[in-house]
């Protein structure tokens, strides 16, 4: 699928997605029409989804995360779909996760302070469609996160 040719152009793009192709083909001894080429390609297979900002939510104000486990009730035929529409219509939830197993679903919720996620559960998140049972976690610390790849 990929050669050693375009790993070497995903490594150095992770390690800097701000680099212009000119800088990642000196990097790869490659010219840069054929690292253009490679990219394009790339990103028309779906390997390379795009570059994105990454926005520290924290330094906007938003100092809560919580993850909320869901277990839905699955008597209903279009349980899955109707929570996920109505989750994906809360602002301040940053991230919608499926699972098999006991929790169906994953919710993880910004918020400002505890007074604010305390209105958000209340007002937004237990009117979903379909709960079942809900668990909150509060969010401590992050010890890792990366979406670099080991390639």
């Amino acid at each position: 699928m990929l050669d050693d040719a375009d790993r070497r152009l995903l490594r150095y793009l992770q390690s800097d997605p701000t680099a212009p192709v000119s800088d990642l083909a000196e990097r790869c001894a490659m010219q840069p029409a054929t690292a253009a080429r490679r990219l394009e390609k790339l990103s028309a297979k779906g390997i390379l989804k795009g570059q994105h900002a990454v926005i520290d939510w924290t330094k906007l104000g938003f100092a809560v995360e919580v993850s909320l486990r869901f277990t839905l009730d699955k008597t209903a035929p279009r349980a899955f779909d109707e929570f996920q529409d109505a989750a994906r219509l809360i602002p301040e939830v940053i991230a919608i996760q499926t699972f098999l197993g006991r929790v169906d679903l994953r919710l993880s919720v910004i918020a400002r302070d505890m007074t604010h996620y305390q209105s958000l559960y209340r007002n937004q998140i237990l009117t979903l469609p379909h709960i079942a049972e809900v668990e909150a976690l509060m969010h401590v610390a992050t010890i890792k996160t990366t979406e670099t790849l080991p390639i």
